[in-house]
């Protein structure tokens, strides 16, 4: 009964929710990185290398091989084209979530910063702010009274 019971608290607490949602912007990330590099980036690098297509690429270890008895041996390559895209999804994906991850610690920034008017203050760090601003109020005083 205690697993049941930590799950349901683990899923009711919104970790569960927070992970579920987290995975679905995932994937959709991904689909709009693949089509960034597939459409938008890779055509430039295939232009500027005179129309040479990364993804076809590969060096071939054995070709394929058909006899007149009906067998058959596929292809042996390596398709190191395939491993140039992953490369350039990765860098995608790493500016991408750096540009993203700036702008939300520079909002962040801006929210936490009790003495900026336009943006919202949460409560909790309005709360310390006020703290704060009490214990040096407090410190002023009781040094001025020694």
């Amino acid at each position: 009964m205690g697993l049941i019971k930590e799950f349901k608290e683990f899923a009711v607490k919104g970790n569960m929710i927070d992970m579920a949602v987290g995975i679905i912007i995932g994937t959709a990330f991904n689909n709009v990185v693949q089509t960034l590099v597939k459409k938008v980036a890779l055509p430039p690098l295939s232009y500027l290398t005179d129309g040479v297509n990364f993804e076809d690429k590969k060096y071939v270890l054995r070709e394929a091989i058909e006899g007149g008895t009906g067998k058959q041996a596929k292809e042996i390559a390596i398709s190191y084209g395939e491993l140039i895209n992953a490369f350039i999804d990765f860098i995608v994906i790493g500016i991408v979530v750096f540009i993203v991850v700036k702008l939300m610690n520079r909002l962040r920034q801006k929210a936490d910063d009790p003495k900026n008017k336009v943006v919202v203050t949460p409560k909790d760090i309005e709360l310390l702010s006020d703290l704060k601003d009490l214990m040096e109020e407090q410190n002023r005083i009781l040094s001025a009274s020694k």
